[in-house]
């Protein structure tokens, strides 16, 4: 056990402070595992995301530790609790609802509502409540094609963390910006991850080939772009009786990926602690979590 550990750490990159040539990676992908043979299924898939997920000069540093140990079990586990949720309303409950808003949706103790926001705990429980059919599939698919690939490489402590705080920073924020509003939906942590994601693209795209930067960009612009207009469309345009449903969660949780988000999948292989960046973040994010609370005690007009 101890011999493996001595060659993890020596095997690290000398490509520390500089950029490692992406020829060579490529001619390693090219020639196979350390045996000579081609590579495997599993192996063709770990540099895939490697090439997704990280710039050139951390590639290699995560193939060498690559594995599906632990898998990526918080995004698996935090889309079946959803779905499980959304079948039990639409299924199991009289007022059942598959495409809209239902009353039962209203009355769940997971609901964040403004006149029960004192139920400290509907401001994460609301992720697990969706407004039908076409809210949960767009935020299931999206969650698990971005989730589990970051998962794999950052593991599941850091795609939490960031999931929650955009999860989190949603609820907060509406219920500031937007007080008078119900809340449902994962879409908070969902912008959170692809806040982060679309940060690293950015500040990444002088090491990516350029089509591939130019295509995860208009990816994400387009995505976004298309899931705000619905959510601004059901806020103002669609004529649904009771509560309306707050989109400010979508912006508050984007804020949040391209902070914490950014911080957290921009270290690959780093200690955070040392990191300036991951302070000011956490500062920040207490620093409006603190605000939140004596707002919603003393000032809302809820």
């Amino acid at each position: 056990m101890s011999s493996m550990e001595v060659d993890q750490s020596s095997s690290l990159p000398v490509w520390r402070d500089e950029e490692a040539p992406e020829e060579e990676a490529e001619q390693e992908a090219a020639d196979g595992d350390e045996g000579g043979g081609p590579l495997g299924c599993c192996e063709r898939f770990q540099h895939s995301i490697s090439r997704w997920m990280l710039p050139p000069h951390a590639r290699d540093v995560y193939l060498e530790r690559a594995n599906c140990c632990p898998p990526p079990i918080f995004i698996i586990l935090v889309s079946i609790g959803e779905l499980a949720v959304f079948i039990y309303y639409a299924v199991w409950k009289p007022q059942k609802q598959w495409v809209t808003l239902g009353e039962a949706i209203w009355k769940s103790p997971l609901t964040y509502k403004p006149d029960t926001r004192e139920q400290a705990w509907r401001f994460i429980s609301y992720m697990f409540v969706h407004a039908g059919v076409q809210h949960i599939l767009g935020n299931l698919l999206m969650q698990l094609l971005l989730g589990i690939p970051l998962e794999l490489v950052h593991k599941g402590f850091e795609v939490g963390m960031v999931y929650m705080s955009g999860v989190l920073a949603g609820s907060l924020a509406s219920s500031i910006f937007d007080p008078l509003n119900a809340l449902v939906g994962a879409s908070g942590g969902v912008y959170a991850l692809m806040g982060g994601y679309f940060m690293n693209a950015i500040v990444n795209f002088r090491e990516m080939l350029p089509l591939l930067g130019v295509f995860r960009i208009t990816a994400i612009l387009l995505i976004v772009g298309t899931d705000m207009g619905f959510a601004l469309y059901r806020r103002f345009l669609a004529h649904e009786s009771g509560y309306k449903v707050s989109f400010v969660a979508h912006i508050a949780g984007g804020i949040a990926g391209m902070t914490v988000g950014y911080v957290f999948f921009s270290s690959y292989n780093q200690k955070l602690l040392r990191d300036p960046r991951f302070w000011m973040c956490i500062v920040g994010y207490l620093l409006f979590v603190v605000f939140a609370v004596v707002f919603n005690i003393f000032l809302s007009p809820a």
